[in-house]
Formats: structure tokens, C-alpha cells, sequence
């Protein structure tokens, strides 16, 4: 079996521990600082209503994290299942991994939503191309 493909499935998986650890070093900081209790009886939207949009964005960002990648972990899996995670497929998964720590930091750092956009479009087209690819391998 060809693993090359595990390399960027775990980057993306140790990259989305530094965006935790970045939440919770911003957060916790700003809950002090602002004297920012939770109440479990209102909404989250309150809760988050009351940190500054640069602390909620690094949240926003991890919770982005769970949404679209675990499609690229599936696909990885499949592809190194069927002796096919090498080659472009390694080119194209290091290609997503790349487009979504960019996406995280222009999130994180200044939330350009056209530029977001832009990056995240890109990341779910390469994504699309490497499970068109799995497919084939497949079908």
C-alpha cells in the first residue's frame, strides 16, 4: 500500500490543533479581559457576541475545520486503501492542505470574506478533482 498521501492528512490534522490551540490562547485572554461570563440559559450568538471579531474568528475557523475536511481525510483513506496515494493525487492532496491553512489565516488574521471565498472555492475544486480521481480508482 502507498501512504505518501497520509503525509498531508496529518498535516491538516496537526494544523487543526494549532488553530485550537489559537482559539483558547485568544479566548481565555479575552474572557478575562472583558469579564465575559458564559451563561448556559442564553443563545452561544450572545455569548460570542460579546468577543471582539478577532478572537471569534479563530473559533469560526476551527469550527470550518470539521465541516469540509473530513471529506479529504475519507478520500485520502480511500486512496491509500487502493494502492493510490501517491503521485498527483499526493500533489493534489498537499495542494488542499495548503489552500486551507491559507484560509485559515486570512480568517483568523483579517476575515477578507471575498478573499475567504476565494480560497475556500479553490480548496473544495482541487478537493472535488482528488475524489473524481478516487473514483476512478474505485468504479
Amino acid at each position: 500500500m502507498r501512504t505518501a498521501i497520509f503525509a498531508p492528512v496529518l498535516a491538516l490534522v496537526l494544523w487543526t490543533f494549532v488553530m485550537l490551540v489559537w482559539l483558547y490562547a485568544t479566548r481565555i485572554p479575552a474572557l478575562s479581559r472583558h469579564g465575559i461570563v458564559y451563561d448556559p440559559a442564553r443563545l452561544n450568538e450572545a455569548f460570542d457576541a460579546q468577543l471582539p471579531p478577532g478572537v471569534r474568528w479563530k473559533a469560526d475557523n476551527y469550527n470550518n475545520l470539521m465541516q469540509q475536511p473530513p471529506i479529504f481525510y475519507a478520500v485520502a483513506i480511500v486512496l491509500a486503501l487502493s494502492d493510490a496515494g501517491f503521485g498527483v493525487n499526493v500533489w493534489l492532496a498537499w495542494a488542499y492542505v495548503g489552500v486551507r491553512v491559507a484560509h485559515s489565516l486570512v480568517h483568523a488574521l483579517v476575515n477578507v470574506v471575498l478573499v475567504r471565498f476565494a480560497l475556500f472555492a479553490l480548496g473544495s475544486v482541487i478537493l472535488f478533482a482528488l475524489a473524481v480521481r478516487a473514483a476512478l480508482v474505485v468504479f
